[in-house]
């Protein structure tokens, strides 16, 4: 065939099936709300597409992020109240369960501008209802009058009296490691100032988890944990605290360990933290860090109990699947607050071994969240 015949042909063939393919679109505009199809997708499915997410009717996004829950609220509080801003945390928290995993450092986050709006007048910022999300503003409030203190081993003494509740005194602990700059050290001086050892580990907690589980938004209160310490001793720095303070930071490491392990991605890392815990077996840490690993995997998978009992049964020893689902308790409880909440939770147990340790559980510390 001649070259030019071959041309010709080829362009009348491409036009046919160009009209045809035209013929075969619709190209009817999609209604509101709808994806337009894309090849590979089945008829009617959406798309998986990043950030996409469409409102629901009340104009809250179908799946929460930090940063989208961070600013709602802030915007919320900036045009109203904290006490709006905290109604309408609660409510997301209980809707979707899943932002318990985040949703307690935002509500630090409130507390931080709450005492910045109302120009460090404490009792005006804790006026409002903050038990949600284990009290986050409650903890960032403090946070935030103790970094701008000037003496702030007075001021710690005098934050939360009278009552020194438990959940600010932890707090406080929380505030030392920003006054310290994530100084372990001089934040257990700082802790110490407290005259009874029950305030002083409430203290302590707030502390280690400062340390552990530190700001996101804060570059200045970043993990201070050196890699060459870890690698020596994987529950660094707890065995070199003093006695009073070894509990808390054992409870609290397992919250690096999974961070840094990428649990979001990984479920598997919640049993593997559990045999990470071992490391403190000759230190008498193993049980208050297999108790963190409970309370991490209850705060994580808020929305799946049992799911979150079967991680604590993993473990090789009674001991330590007991230990675990303490800890499991201990977390449910502090952000249910309501006498009932144990009790639900125990029924949501299937393991029969782990839900007798779930209705023995006891004595545990209420500001341990």
């Amino acid at each position: 065939m001649q070259p030019r015949v071959f041309a010709i042909l080829t362009a009348v063939l491409l036009g046919v099936l160009g009209l045809g393919s035209v013929a075969v679109t619709d190209w009817s505009p999609a209604a509101a709300g709808e994806a337009p199809a894309v090849a590979g997708t089945a008829p009617g499915a959406q798309p998986a597409v990043a950030g996409t997410a469409s409102a629901t009717p009340t104009g809250d996004p179908a799946v929460w992020t930090r940063s989208t829950l961070r600013n709602k609220l802030m915007a919320e509080m900036d045009a109203t109240d904290p006490g709006v801003a905290l109604a309408d945390l609660d409510r997301i928290t209980k809707e979707k369960p899943y932002t318990v995993r985040f949703c307690h450092p935002v509500a630090h986050e409130l507390g931080h501008a709450a005492v910045k709006r109302y120009h460090e007048d404490f009792q005006k910022v804790i006026s409002f209802p903050h038990e949600t999300c284990a009290a986050g503003y409650l903890h960032g409030a403090v946070e935030e009058m103790l970094n701008a203190s000037t003496q702030p081993e007075v001021d710690l003494l005098k934050l939360c009296a009278p009552k020194n509740t438990g959940p600010c005194i932890h707090g406080v602990g929380h505030g030392t490691m920003f006054v310290a700059k994530q100084d372990v050290a001089k934040a257990r001086g700082l802790c110490s100032e407290f005259t009874t050892e029950q305030n002083r580990i409430r203290c302590s907690e707030g502390l280690f988890m400062q340390l552990f589980g530190p700001d996101e938004e804060d570059e200045q209160a970043k993990a201070n944990l050196p890699a060459d310490k870890l690698a020596q001793d994987p529950l660094y720095p707890c065995k070199d605290q003093p006695a009073l303070f070894q509990s808390a930071c054992y409870f609290y490491a397992p919250t690096f360990y999974l961070s840094s392990h990428d649990y979001p991605n990984h479920p598997e890392v919640y049993a593997e933290a559990l045999k990470w815990c071992l490391n403190g077996k000759a230190n008498g840490g193993a049980v208050d860090c297999s108790r963190g690993v409970g309370s991490r995997t209850m705060k994580y998978n808020l929305d799946r109990e049992d799911w979150a009992a079967q991680q604590c049964a993993t473990a090789a020893d009674g001991w330590q699947r007991k230990a675990c689902t303490e800890g499991l308790v201990s977390y449910y409880t502090v952000n249910y607050t309501d006498g009932g909440a144990a009790g639900r939770l125990c029924a949501k147990i299937s393991n029969k071994e782990m839900q007798g340790y779930c209705r023995s559980a006891s004595g545990l510390s209420t500001s341990l969240d």
